[in-house]
């Protein structure tokens, strides 16, 4: 069972490409999002100051409404597919995911009996930070995707 809480997060400016993405064609998505907000956030001059991530909106089905990109101190301006978004502030769940990605099912079903058994109703975002990058990192097992999902 992974470490599930709750805690208080401050909205964070984010340099982000948002787009309704087949599930099937997210990992390229990620790969294009994270290139291009790089190269934004340092063409404006600045600095990622948090990890990549991914944020969806809604419950994904064989599509899911995305965004990915890095948290920034100030907000970006718009640049080709770059635009400025935020990290909601406010009171989520969190729980740390240790393994490959496609093993994350298993930590959102723990995060969602856990959210049912603290009686706490779940909101429309849910978003993951990346600690680990599989270029540097290519053992999937080391992986850490820390979860974070809203409350209603």
């Amino acid at each position: 069972m992974n470490e599930i809480r709750t805690v208080e997060t401050t909205e964070q400016p984010t340099a982000v490409l948002r787009a309704t993405v087949p599930m099937d064609e997210l990992p390229a998505f990620f790969a294009r999002a994270f290139a291009a907000a790089a190269a934004t956030i340092g063409q404006q001059g600045q600095f990622p100051v948090g990890p990549p991530f991914g944020l969806y909106r809604g419950m994904p089905t064989t599509v899911v409404d995305v965004e990915a990109g890095f948290p920034v101190t100030t907000p970006v301006e718009a640049s080709g597919e770059v635009v400025p978004s935020t990290l909601p502030g406010g009171r989520v769940v969190e729980a740390v995911h240790v393994g490959p990605y496609d093993t994350m099912g298993e930590t959102y079903g723990q995060v969602e009996q856990w959210m049912v058994g603290q009686r706490l109703v779940p909101g429309p975002v849910v978003w993951e930070s990346y600690l680990r990058d599989p270029e540097h990192e290519p053992d999937p097992a080391t992986w850490r995707t820390v979860i974070h999902w809203s409350l209603a």
